[in-house]
């Protein structure tokens, strides 16, 4: 049912991005030479911690404020000038929802068809979107007609003897008894996005194959499996890989 070449190199998403806050120290009113001699020890003993570690198990309870805030820094826990995730001043929080600019684009571009088309399938719009992104290649890499114009086919929906609309035709891989064989097929072709979200809609609603697919909600695993099982692909892996890049929407997978 799909452009198998596209799943094969779904784009994985880059490590997550920290944004902190922190307050610079600032030197006290009776003169800059008091505050560097403070900062010296405090920077010796910083810099002791970290060339020793914690060996007692408890190394790091005694450093003093000043000194907990520099190995913060030190180790990269902490950056000047950023405002933290949550809010508070000098805490590290990792933004697990972080994507690639392309793939957040990808995402927000398709959002709207998607919540459509979720709705009407009974499942997490994450879900949906997850599929368009494993198939195409988080948008990267879409089915062309002739002429190299895109078919807006995000899905990699194949066009049978019923299929009365505009086509084109795409190299894609197919797995017969576990081996990968490279042919040519004839894939559907939408005037716009939204065309190719309606049909795909239409066509796991309308085909009892999917059956175990639908209305399974936020349930990746499920959507996934159910695909898979009604025969959407024939990469042995196909769910596996739809389950992860939906997880990874969902926040559940790193």
């Amino acid at each position: 049912m799909r452009h198998v070449d596209m799943t094969t190199r779904a784009m994985a998403p880059t490590a997550p991005t920290v944004a902190t806050n922190a307050t610079r120290p600032t030197a006290a009113s009776t003169g800059g030479a008091a505050f560097g001699n403070v900062f010296s020890d405090v920077a010796s003993e910083v810099a002791a911690y970290i060339q020793h570690g914690d060996a007692d198990g408890g190394a790091a309870s005694t450093l003093s404020a000043e000194g907990a805030l520099l190995r913060a820094r030190a180790t990269g826990l902490i950056m000047d000038g950023a405002e933290g995730a949550d809010g508070a001043d000098g805490v590290a929080v990792p933004n697990a929802a972080a994507k690639p600019p392309q793939q957040q684009a990808f995402l927000d571009s398709i959002a709207p068809w998607a919540r459509q088309a979720a709705a009407q399938l009974g499942v997490a719009p994450e879900l949906v979107q997850a599929h368009a992104a494993l198939e195409s290649g988080w948008g990267q890499r879409p089915l062309r007609v002739d002429g190299g114009a895109s078919s807006h086919n995000l899905f990699g929906i194949k066009a049978g003897p019923r299929w009365n609309g505009a086509t084109g035709d795409s190299t894609t891989t197919e797995y017969v008894n576990g081996a990968a064989l490279t042919t040519r097929e004839r894939f559907r072709a939408y005037p716009d996005a939204a065309s190719a979200f309606q049909d795909y809609a239409r066509v796991l609603l309308d085909n009892p194959r999917y059956r175990a697919a639908l209305n399974t909600g936020n349930d990746a695993q499920a959507f996934a499996q159910g695909l898979a099982r009604g025969g959407y692909a024939t990469d042995p892996n196909y769910a596996s890989k739809l389950a992860r890049i939906a997880g990874k929407l969902q926040g559940t997978v790193e």
